[in-house]
């Protein structure tokens, strides 16, 4: 009985079924069910049938130790491509501190390789940390201290990034870097809703999956995250067009206003993986992906923003005092009920911002369809204060764009109303 074998355990009258984990103690064993989630049962008095040897590689480059637990030896192998696994935290790279019981970041990217074993022969890989903190505290220096990073990693001869990164503000980092560099190979964010110290963590089949979208034939800036509830598929989402949509569900990322890029079959992605086969052959793609630059094409890269933009959100009631504290800002997003309104009393405020030089973009609270401000009396007052209106770009996109924009476009109110980086569709269509 092996690592890898896939087993039948009773004990007490339960019966469990699935593939036998690497355990860390000798007591217990781990088994993975068909439904994505890990049993740990007592060894005592538990009787195991082997039904399939060698069905799933759990560690194909990777030894035990005395404890039974996986280790993995990183070898290079000319014959694969070069993915660098950028680390900034978050709970995919997280354990469980036994002191306090909280889950905390404290990984480094090489540690990513030894807690997902199942990435080992897939690729060569290179790995770096740029922060090791929790999502709640990115910050727009540490955007552009990863953006940086990507660059200086794609110019070194990588093939494709993956981004570990905290799944609560994946979305804003996953938009900022979009903005800041225009790639010829695949960035791809990833991140797990649930710590590998839990039965149905999320972290090896997202890291796996992040992997082979970052071997495939596309030059996306993406997402990549629990497509449903199960461990079958992961979504690719484009990283100026996804929300996370849940506090806890695996399949919390949604792709807003259009079904996700594309889909990765997770079976197929391990396959393939293990086998060396094209990483494409597992991905479904829903709509056609920006096209992978040539080996000699460079990185361009704008890392610049402006970190004076807020992002408000109108309520029915609010004061008008309550936006006093946006004076003076570079520019403001905020996000109005519908087409993109607000009450009329807030109006003169937004006036005293524009004539004060701030750009004030408006966004809706709605997640489907775009602002509108020539429908109703309130929008084109709006329009005549000076508002920008920004389609269908979601309100964090929103922010993060025009925080670019105000660094890097000669106009960044016009910036505000064309699409970039696949933020800001022509028209809003049925999709579902």
């Amino acid at each position: 009985m092996q690592p890898g074998d896939r087993v039948r355990v009773d004990r007490g009258g339960v019966t469990n079924e699935g593939v036998l984990l690497p355990s860390t103690t000798r007591d217990h064993l781990v088994v993975k069910l068909d439904g994505g989630y890990n049993v740990g049962i007592d060894r005592e008095e538990a009787d195991v049938e082997v039904l399939e040897s060698g069905v799933r590689e759990v560690d194909p480059a990777a030894e035990t130790d005395d404890a039974g637990e996986a280790t993995s030896e990183i070898t290079f192998d000319d014959g694969l491509p070069t993915i660098s696994l950028i680390s900034t935290g978050g709970t995919i790279a997280s354990t469980v501190d036994y002191r306090t019981g909280a889950v905390t970041a404290q990984f480094d990217a090489e540690d990513v390789l030894r807690a997902v074993p199942e990435l080992a022969g897939r690729a060569n890989y290179r790995g770096r940390v740029v922060a090791n903190i929790l999502s709640e505290n990115m910050e727009p220096s540490i955007w552009r201290e990863l953006a940086e990073a990507v660059a200086e990693e794609i110019e070194a001869g990588a093939d494709g990034v993956v981004v570990m990164h905290g799944t609560d503000t994946m979305q804003y980092s996953a938009s900022a870097l979009s903005f800041m560099l225009d790639s010829p190979v695949p960035v791809v964010f990833t991140g797990s809703q649930r710590s590998a110290d839990r039965p149905s963590s999320d972290n090896v089949m997202n890291a796996v999956c992040a992997v082979e979208a970052a071997k495939a034939d596309h030059a996306e800036t993406l997402v990549c995250m629990h497509a449903g509830p199960s461990d079958d598929a992961c979504a690719l989402h484009r990283g100026t067009r996804v929300r996370k949509n849940h506090t806890s569900r695996r399949d919390a990322f949604e792709t807003v206003g259009a079904a996700p890029l594309g889909l990765i079959d997770y079976e197929a992605a391990a396959e393939a993986g293990a086998e060396g086969d094209a990483a494409d052959a597992a991905i479904e793609w829903r709509r056609e992906p920006l096209a992978r630059g040539s080996a000699a094409q460079s990185v361009d890269l704008a890392p610049d923003l402006a970190p004076d933009v807020e992002l408000v959100k109108f309520t029915p009631g609010m004061d008008p005092a309550a936006w006093t504290y946006l004076d003076g800002k570079d520019g403001v997003v905020i996000e109005g009920t519908g087409l993109g309104h607000v009450h009329t009393d807030l109006i003169p405020r937004i006036e005293d911002l524009v004539e004060g030089g701030a750009v004030v973009a408006m966004t809706s609270q709605c997640l489907d369809g775009r602002v509108c401000d020539r429908v109703y009396d309130t929008g084109r007052d709006l329009l005549d204060a000076g508002v920008v209106e920004a389609g269908d770009t979601l309100p964090g996109t929103a922010k993060v764009k025009l925080m670019w924009a105000l660094a890097n476009a000669a106009d960044p109110a016009d910036a505000m109303t064309r699409d970039l980086a696949g933020e800001l569709t022509e028209e809003s269509q049925p999709w579902r």
